[in-house]
């Protein structure tokens, strides 16, 4: 016969029948199976034995952990595959790849202004893109009014994937606004890159663009001499900024009127850096490798001709904006200019002629600031210069813009400027860098 404890006074009696070898053989079996077989001496009644200590029991318990370890490792890899092939971060992946373009977006410092926003939250901002929050059409895309959920207004600059402003114009834009810091430089709060759209964000700004004004005959009259003079002075401070004063030395490359934001009180502010290029402090000039850029009317002849860019490049933009400022006459496409094809060559010829007056805009009534506006007329005729060595700087410019009228009058005289071309009939003849036959990557007003 043979006991076996179970425990917890639970005992199991056998009883083995036959030889030595089948008992052996039965008692074999069953410490297979973990039971301890308690075998009678010869002679002597074999006491009840006390219930052994539950090993097997307190084995499976010391390894119950095992359990939730591998189940949470489990679900943890399953949770990681289902992210990670999940079309939510495949889109994810996708836009913060095509945000670096194969190299991370390095700002210097810390903006924590600047943020990456969820398309959804420029989706919901602009009302999908509705026309009625259109605020212009342009070369590289439309901009919209938006208004966030905490009720931040701004503007939504959505790039059109066919436009000539790909990722590296996009990538400029990101780098340079969000590092530099000016008040007459429009303020970009973030952007936001999903597959093929790429967005930036600015600050809203209510009063559009220069443009709006200075060509329109009914709101120019909202513009006095001062507000004018004041815009012309920010709009030379923001160039001598980016030309002098921030970290890396910038070059514009498309300053115009529609470039040129308004505020709520009507100071200007550059904007649209696509274009922009960034040099050493120590590098003056640089030449493209690609197609000419840029806006015609705005180009200084060396770059529409020859591809050379430098900060005189806008200067000679920021002369004939400031033409078109007194004047409210286009550059080019207007036909207010008698007998020349453009403004540069009409305001050059009323200059030499001592009729600057006829130049400046009727509703501005000249007598009034006659010393200030020949003085802006004069610095702007010198910025237009065809030689970019005649052209000042623009720290030269903010000095000139400073002096008093009656100091103004020592400042050099202008030469006669670049794209002096006068109408003959139905023929054009030139006296200066002819770029008929140069091509030029043309963008409309945005």
């Amino acid at each position: 016969m043979i006991q076996v404890s179970l425990g917890l006074g639970i005992v199991i009696q056998f009883t083995c029948i036959g030889s030595a070898t089948k008992l052996s053989s039965c008692g074999y079996r069953l410490q297979q199976y973990g039971l301890r077989p308690h075998l009678p001496r010869p002679g002597r009644r074999a006491p009840e034995a006390p219930a052994p200590a539950p090993a097997t029991v307190a084995r499976r318990k010391s390894k119950l952990w095992v359990i939730p370890v591998v189940v949470v490792t489990v679900l943890a890899a399953v949770l990681l595959c289902f992210i990670f092939y999940s079309p939510w971060f495949r889109k994810y992946r996708k836009g913060s790849q095509e945000l670096q373009g194969g190299e991370e977006l390095v700002l210097d410092g810390k903006n924590s202004e600047f943020k990456v926003f969820d398309f959804e939250q420029v989706l919901e901002a602009t009302n999908n893109f509705s026309d009625e929050n259109k605020l212009g059409e342009g070369g590289f895309g439309a901009v919209y009014k938006g208004q966030f959920a905490d009720g931040m207004e701004v503007a939504v600059k959505r790039l059109a994937s066919h436009s000539g402003q790909g990722f590296t114009e996009f990538k400029n834009e990101v780098q340079l606004i969000a590092k530099l810091q000016h008040s007459n430089l429009v303020k970009l709060l973030g952007c936001c890159s999903q597959e093929e759209e790429k967005i930036l964000v600015y600050e809203y700004l209510p009063n559009k663009s220069l443009d709006f004004f200075i060509f329109d005959e009914n709101k120019r009259a909202l513009l006095d001499w001062p507000k004018l003079l004041a815009i012309i002075e920010g709009i030379a401070h923001g160039l001598n900024y980016l030309h002098k004063h921030s970290r890396l030395r910038v070059i514009h490359r498309d300053l115009k009127p529609s470039n040129i934001l308004l505020d709520h009180e009507m100071n200007p502010k550059i904007s649209d850096f696509g274009l922009a290029k960034i040099f050493s402090s120590n590098n003056v000039e640089g030449n493209t490798t690609r197609r000419v850029v840029g806006t015609y009317g705005y180009m200084a002849p060396e770059y529409a001709s020859e591809g050379i860019f430098s900060i005189k490049s806008d200067v000679f933009s920021f002369g004939v904006l400031v033409l078109e400022i007194i004047s409210g006459k286009r550059n080019s496409g207007s036909h207010q200019c008698g007998d020349f094809i453009n403004l540069i060559g009409y305001a050059w010829q009323l200059w030499d002629d001592g009729r600057w007056i006829d130049l400046v805009d009727a509703s501005l009534a000249p007598k009034n600031h006659s010393a200030e506006m020949t003085k802006c007329i004069k610095i702007a005729l010198l910025c237009v210069q065809e030689n970019a060595t005649d052209r000042p700087t623009m720290a030269e410019v903010v000095a000139m813009l400073s002096l008093s009228s009656e100091t103004a009058m020592i400042v050099a005289e202008p030469k006669q400027p670049a794209y002096f071309n006068v109408r003959v009939g139905n023929e054009v003849t030139s006296t200066a860098t002819d770029i008929n036959d140069v091509t030029i990557s043309v963008t409309t007003p945005r």
